[in-house]
């Protein structure tokens, strides 16, 4: 098995020598792809194989030397983790902004929204408080979401990045309510 080692080396070194322009780093990666393939021998379904198992031995290596040599960027060291304290404050800032939208609802869909979306209350408590069922109070919550998307929708035009995130907003010049403050 050793000679036909050998015999597939200077095709292997060649192989690597046409992907890795570096040449210390040549002779690097043929020494590991000989170190994989022998810790690895027992993967291998048989000896006319052994060249093809090469080579693929070979590329995964290959990829494996490019993959650790991509740049990144240092964090800087001030980097901080957000306040969560400024998180809950813009998430109540943002909740008293829905607010008025959410109140031009007809009040079977403006409560149960209101309770879930704003006070963060669990929708069989929602269920339980109103007197409805749990799939009425998902229904009357999922059929206030779209109405007051459809309101949202009328007073302003938003800016959508690749991933659905909002980046930008800019105000219709309609009869929408503003937020009172």
């Amino acid at each position: 098995m050793l000679s036909e080692w050998q015999n597939h080396k200077a095709q292997l070194r060649n192989y690597i020598h046409k992907r890795v322009d570096d040449e210390s780093a040549v002779d690097d990666i043929l020494q590991d792809v000989y170190i994989k393939a022998s810790s690895n021998l027992h993967q291998l379904k048989s000896k006319g194989s052994l060249k093809g198992w090469l080579y693929k031995i070979a590329y995964n290596t290959i990829m494996d030397f490019y993959r650790d040599k991509l740049p990144y960027d240092e964090l800087p060291e001030d980097l901080a983790a957000e306040d969560e304290d400024a998180v809950e404050e813009a998430r109540k800032e943002i909740a008293e902004c829905m607010r008025p939208l959410i109140d031009e609802l007809p009040d079977k869909y403006s409560v149960p929204l209101r309770l879930a979306e704003l006070e963060g209350i669990p929708q069989q408590e929602i269920a339980d408080k109103l007197g409805l069922s749990l799939s009425g109070a998902k229904s009357r919550i999922q059929r206030g979401r779209v109405k007051f998307r459809e309101n949202l929708m009328t007073c302003c035009d938003f800016e959508i990045n690749d991933g659905g995130m909002v980046t930008g907003y800019t105000p219709k010049k309609t009869n929408c309510s503003s937020p009172k403050r």
